[in-house]
Parts: C-alpha cells; sequence; structure tokens
C-alpha cells in the first residue's frame, strides 16, 4: 500500500476545522498537524495535534502538501508566497479581481523552490470557475451568467470584520429573482452587478464605535461592496450567535447559446450548500491530492483549477475511473 498523503492545516477557524473533517473521511491523507499564530494550548480541535506556525521551519521534511485557511484580504498574499518558497500548497483565495497578481507572486515563490502551488480552490472560485470554461467552450455563441446565493459568504465576512469598529458580522449575498428568470428563459439579458445581486450585512459594533463611519466603510470596501447595493443592519452579539450561526450558501452557472441554425441550448450546473467552509474545505482537500501527485510528476510553479486533470482529484486509480464512472 502507498504512502499516505501528510496534510497540514494553517489557520483554524472554519475552514480549518472543515478540512480537519475532511480528511477524517480520506483514506489516502492523514493530518499531520495544525499550525496556527495563536498558543496552541488555546485551540481546541477535533483530534489533531496544533502547532505553533514557527514550527513550520522544522517540518519540511514530514509534510506533503499544506492546506492554507486564511483569509483571502490579508493572510493569504501573504502566506501563499510565503510558505510555497518551502512546502507544496494550496489555498482558497477568493479575490477575483486579484488573482492574476496573486498566482504571479506564488508563482515566482515556488518556481524558485521547486514546489507545486495551487490558488484560489473552493467552489467560486473553483468549480463555478471550471463550469464557465465548460460553458465557453461548448457554447461559443453564448453567455454566462454566475449567481450567488442566498447564502453566507465567508470572504465577504471575513472583510466585514476586518473594518475598524466591528466586533463581529457576516454578509450574504443574495440573488435577483427577475435576472435568474430571465436568464433560464433564454432571453440572454445584458445585466450590470447592481441588477444580479444585492449584499445584506449584519454587523456587531465594538463599544463606542460611530455606526454611520461603519457603514461607509463597509459599502465603499473595493473588490467587495462597492459595486453593489448593500445593506447593513446593526444587531447584538446575541442576535449574530442566535440568528447567523450557520453558513449555508450556493448558486448556479448559467451558459445560453445557440448551435446549428439557432436552437437555444442551455448548460446549468449548481451547488445547494448546507455548509460553506465545510464543501470549499471538501474541495481544498481534493486538490491538495491532485498537487501531491503533480509535484511528484515533476510540475512545479503555480496552478490553478483550470489547470488540473479531473482524474488527479480522484482516490481512484485511472483503471477504476474508466470501469467505474466514464
Amino acid at each position: 500500500m502507498s504512502a499516505k498523503i501528510r496534510i497540514g492545516i494553517v489557520g483554524y477557524g472554519n475552514l480549518g476545522r472543515g478540512v480537519e473533517r475532511a480528511i477524517e473521511r480520506c483514506d489516502d491523507m492523514e493530518l499531520v498537524g495544525i499550525f496556527t499564530r495563536r498558543d496552541p494550548a488555546d485551540v481546541h480541535t477535533a483530534g489533531a495535534s496544533a502547532h505553533r506556525m514557527d514550527d513550520l521551519d522544522q517540518r519540511t521534511g514530514d509534510l506533503d502538501v499544506l492546506i492554507l485557511c486564511g483569509g483571502s484580504k490579508n493572510d493569504l498574499p501573504v502566506q501563499t508566497p510565503e510558505l510555497a518558497a518551502r512546502f507544496n500548497v494550496v489555498d482558497s483565495f477568493d479575490t477575483h479581481a486579484r488573482i492574476p497578481e496573486h498566482f504571479a507572486a506564488v508563482d515566482a515563490a515556488a518556481r524558485a523552490a521547486g514546489t507545486t502551488a495551487l490558488i484560489s480552490a473552493g467552489w467560486d472560485p473553483g468549480m463555478f470557475s471550471l463550469n464557465r470554461v465548460f460553458g465557453e467552450a461548448l457554447l461559443p455563441e453564448g453567455d454566462t451568467y454566475t449567481f450567488w446565493g442566498r447564502g453566507l459568504s465567508q470572504g465577504h465576512s471575513d472583510a466585514i470584520r476586518r473594518v475598524d469598529g466591528v466586533a463581529g458580522g457576516v454578509q450574504y449575498t443574495v440573488p435577483s429573482a427577475d435576472a435568474v428568470a430571465s436568464v433560464r428563459s433564454g432571453e440572454r439579458p445584458t445585466l450590470t452587478t447592481r441588477q444580479k445581486h444585492t449584499r445584506e450585512c449584519f454587523v456587531v459594533l465594538e463599544d463606542g464605535a460611530d455606526a454611520d463611519a461603519v457603514r461607509e466603510a463597509i459599502v465603499t470596501m473595493p473588490d467587495y461592496f462597492a459595486d453593489y447595493d448593500t445593506t447593513v443592519t446593526f444587531i447584538s452579539a446575541d442576535e449574530l450567535a442566535r440568528d447567523h450561526a450557520a453558513m449555508p450558501h450556493g448558486g448556479f452557472v448559467i451558459r445560453s447559446g445557440v448551435t446549428g441554425d439557432g436552437a437555444t441550448q442551455t448548460i446549468e450546473y449548481g451547488l445547494t450548500l448546507g455548509s460553506n467552509p465545510e464543501f470549499t474545505a471538501s474541495v481544498l482537500v481534493a486538490y491538495a491530492r491532485a498537487v501531491h501527485r503533480m509535484n511528484a510528476d515533476g510540475q512545479i510553479g503555480a496552478r490553478t483549477v483550470f489547470d488540473v486533470a479531473p482524474g488527479l482529484l480522484s482516490p481512484k486509480s485511472p483503471e477504476q475511473l474508466r470501469a467505474e464512472l466514464l
């Protein structure tokens, strides 16, 4: 039996906890440990050992892939290039507008080190990205539409919590029912960003914080809220814990086009997620398997989901995949 893939988790919030649980379901993987900026004694895991981030310097020989579970706003732009200089890594960087520059920084570090680094894995970017490519390739004459929600966005919620004066908060993305109906009908409408979604924020203020200043900082935040109709509702910490603890999400990618003499064709890929972080974690774990295999094959540098053959995600052999799933 081949050796198990040795995984390390960097960061232990909702996503890190999801990765720990996802690895439990993978017979070809073992979790070496969780690496955190907090005091490991204060990190209560589901069974894995916790270590200080500084301990990674001594672990280059016993970790095959690091799964990075920090936030896209401040953590991953720094952590992914730094750690790709020593380890194979997977991250879930989800600030779409900054993916090219993030890729370039990670690619330079990984190529210099001979490591493999997959960025922006998850469901969007990630699985939705793949389906946008499939749609455009299969229906070259057409239009692609992506709708998210209604659901809680981890990245946008993290961005809210980093605003000065915010003690806690969550953000929900809500698709426009009218826009969705128009797209599904094959009308191929031209929709602005504001016409497709709205954003709802529920925020707990720190004591003494200026509510108007907090609201203004949120609704004008580039890449996250500035291009959307955004509402900010201030609530208590008790309300946040009671009403917003679950993290559902989902959405769909639709490609509407024509073939031949004008036959209307529609492709739709959808997700309904009971737990956004747990599903994202499952995607990261599958891509960690692919990264390990790609590195062993000599494929170094940064990669995205576009560069990974689907069979590399599966623990099954190519022979099994051909016999069972093709």
